[in-house]
């Protein structure tokens, strides 16, 4: 599966952050497809989910998950459904499924 993400198109660093951020700003090109895969196949096989009910079906952490979440948005490829769930810790965490 080929997603169509420019991911040069985003800002993943602020001027004002860390040389470290840069650091892994510069690396983002180098697995953010292929989260962004995976976050889509899940939300295509499962349907909408959390989050952190992302986490637990794929090998990504919900940090890794919500950065990638925004841009799959931007691409039309996932969208918020509009409902709220607890996640793990209690808060209230958006729903997403597949466009």
């Amino acid at each position: 599966m080929q997603l169509a993400i420019n991911f040069d198109a985003f800002t993943h660093a602020r001027r004002s952050d860390p040389i470290t951020s840069h650091l892994a700003a510069a690396k983002v090109k180098e697995f953010a497809k292929g989260h962004a895969a995976t976050i889509l196949n899940c939300l295509k096989d499962y349907g909408p989910q959390t989050a952190d009910e992302i986490a637990k079906r794929t090998h990504l952490n919900s940090v890794q998950i919500c950065r990638r979440l925004p841009e799959l948005e931007k691409a039309g490829a996932a969208r918020p459904t509009g409902k709220l769930r607890l996640s793990a810790s209690g808060c209230q965490e958006r729903e997403w499924g597949a466009c």
